[in-house]
């Protein structure tokens, strides 16, 4: 598999395969070679549909039916790669050649890579683009950069200070404590702290114990499975309790949420319903529960338990079988490769719910959570040892 974007005779192309064929997206006008033009690129797939987009232009293709993930397993390159000879033939036109220009702001599934010395895997023979020490986007927030003598300064506008422009004027003598974050209210002239796990209060200086976890909306629990590794990931189980008057929201996420590849089993409440997801690597959805089933915003407690065995799925409400469904009879994958993450009631600050589920779910669950055992361990996740933000005591 690959996916492949690249400079033709001044146009853009996209290439990419999926298994079965290769796919060529190429764009209707040339990008200008004076040197001084930017240009805004999109390119990617949804399933096995294409779009490419430069400077606000698109060209889409709708692939024949067939595969719909792309199964890669490799290191991301910009601008070229170790070695040419490592270019699939079919994922260029000419023979490849290394890129010369300039790239920055680069977003893989919303997530922006850092082209910076330090952060990519390795390199060669990349230079700084701007050419000062100014850069690209140094002064964050709109600031204006200056090169000085001793490096550069930034010139703010109105609302921020700090030597990049990095922090609000709202959150300039914050009071918020133990690890929180401010978040500026420039309508209000003023700021919001949120809280770390085990903390409180306006200001998070209240230190608070909880066995039932209390989601208000932008709360979220991260946890980190200890036993990952000696996991047999062919039978994996969740069970928790959970109430909730609301009809959206994400309960459970057990996997990374990194890119759309990552392995994950989902549980959470879509237009009323409970919904249960499974990708064990092709992105394969497990039905909705039943609508008999469907009354869980009820503000009653209720429990539930996945049980995942190789692609045979199981739903257990209330300690009734409510759905059983082998989501993959040809057995392709069977492993719920999870990465040893689990996540409640949404993702970290900044993350969306209906961007990191690409529209599973809609919105950060409202509500309680307690008694969570992963697999068939005889103990209950400390939660109260995990990372989060703006979780209450829910007794």
């Amino acid at each position: 598999d690959f996916l492949c974007i690249s400079l033709v005779n001044g146009f853009i192309q996209l290439r990419y395969n999926l298994g079965d064929k290769t796919v060529i997206l190429q764009t209707f006008q040339k990008v200008h070679a004076n040197g001084n033009t930017w240009h805004s690129l999109r390119a990617g797939r949804v399933g096995n549909e294409g779009y490419l987009d430069l400077d606000g232009i698109n060209v889409t293709q709708n692939a024949s039916p067939g595969m719909n993930a792309l199964d890669t397993h490799t290191d991301f390159f910009v601008g070229g790669v170790s070695s040419l000879s490592l270019v699939n033939s079919m994922a260029v036109e000419k023979e490849p050649t290394s890129f010369t220009g300039c790239i920055r702001e680069i977003f893989i599934n919303n997530r922006e890579l850092k082209l910076t010395v330090t952060d990519p895997k390795g390199g060669a023979n990349v230079g700084d683009c701007d050419g000062t020490v100014c850069g690209y986007t140094v002064c964050k927030n709109n600031g204006t950069c200056q090169v000085e003598k001793s490096g550069f300064s930034c010139s703010c506008p109105q609302d921020w200070i700090g030597s990049t422009c990095e922090q609000s004027i709202h959150c300039s003598r914050n009071r918020c404590g133990a690890q929180s974050l401010c978040v500026p209210q420039p309508t209000s002239f003023s700021y919001t702290c949120v809280c770390a796990l085990g903390w409180s209060g306006k200001y998070c200086d209240q230190k608070i114990k909880f066995f039932i976890a209390k989601f208000v909306g932008n709360s979220y629990i991260k946890y980190t499975d200890p036993y990952y590794g000696k996991r047999d990931l062919q039978h994996s189980r969740i069970s928790l309790n959970f109430t909730t008057s609301q009809t959206e929201g994400l309960i459970v996420w057990m996997g990374k949420g990194e890119d759309e590849d990552n392995d994950f089993l989902a549980i959470g409440l879509a237009n009323g319903t409970l919904k249960v997801v499974v990708n064990l690597g092709e992105r394969i959805s497990v039905p909705l529960i039943p609508s008999k089933y469907s009354n869980c915003c009820d503000e009653r407690w209720h429990f539930i338990t996945v049980v995942q065995n190789q692609t045979c799925i199981k739903v257990y409400l209330d300690e009734e079988l409510s759905l059983f469904e082998d989501i993959d009879p040809q057995r392709k994958y069977t492993a719920l490769n999870y990465g040893g993450i689990c996540y409640l009631g949404g993702f970290e600050i900044g993350r969306k719910v209906d961007t990191v589920t690409a529209g599973l779910f809609q919105k950060e669950f409202i509500g309680k959570i307690k008694d969570v055992v992963l697999f068939q361990d005889s103990t209950k996740i400390q939660l109260m040892k995990a990372e989060g933000y703006n979780i209450y005591d829910g007794n």
